[in-house]
């Protein structure tokens, strides 16, 4: 069973700078991901998905493949070439692939203008060394499905950064 997390940021900078983090640990076999999605919400309250992957583009490329090899059998490969793209880009940009993208725009209202949020969609973790690497990182936990332990556990992380930033200028 995966756990979705959703996560508040100050900047898209800071909230794809974490998303990096996390796909790190992913390569790091830490963590493992079933999607990883940074929303942004602009002054006019207009919600922006950067998906992990542009589906529509892949879907493009496969059906530019598969048509050239179809038209190479009926000796037309730019035709094939031609259709096989349309209908790619076509079933890419139909497909939904990991967090249903109506939720995180739904979700994504929550945020402040001209803020930016992070989806994590995650299938397995190992969290003590998933949340010591994310500490420190910032961000405000929205909502998640962990357990009331592993929330308790990524807030406190993520608090940990705040109360540095407000100690850190008191010491100048």
């Amino acid at each position: 069973m995966s756990d979705l997390v959703f996560i508040a940021f100050p900047t898209e900078q800071k909230a794809e700078e974490v998303r990096q983090k996390v796909l790190s640990l992913q390569r790091e076999y830490l963590i493992e991901l079933g999607d990883a999605v940074v929303v942004v919400k602009d002054d006019k309250g207009n919600v922006k998905l950067n998906q992990m992957m542009n589906l529509t583009a892949a879907g493009a490329a496969s059906g530019a493949l598969w048509g050239t090899l179809i038209g190479f059998i009926f000796l037309a490969p730019l035709v094939g070439t031609a259709l096989g793209a349309a209908s790619g880009a076509l079933g890419g940009k139909l497909s939904d692939v990991g967090i249903n993208d109506k939720f995180m725009k739904d979700a994504a209202g929550a945020l402040q203008p001209n803020t930016a949020g992070l989806f994590l969609l995650i299938r397995k973790m190992t969290t003590d060394k998933v949340l010591a690497d994310l500490k420190g990182v910032g961000g405000t936990l929205i909502s998640t499905s962990f357990d009331e332990t592993k929330e308790a556990a990524l807030r406190e992380a993520l608090a940990a950064h705040a109360t540095s930033e407000a100690a850190a200028p008191a010491a100048t």
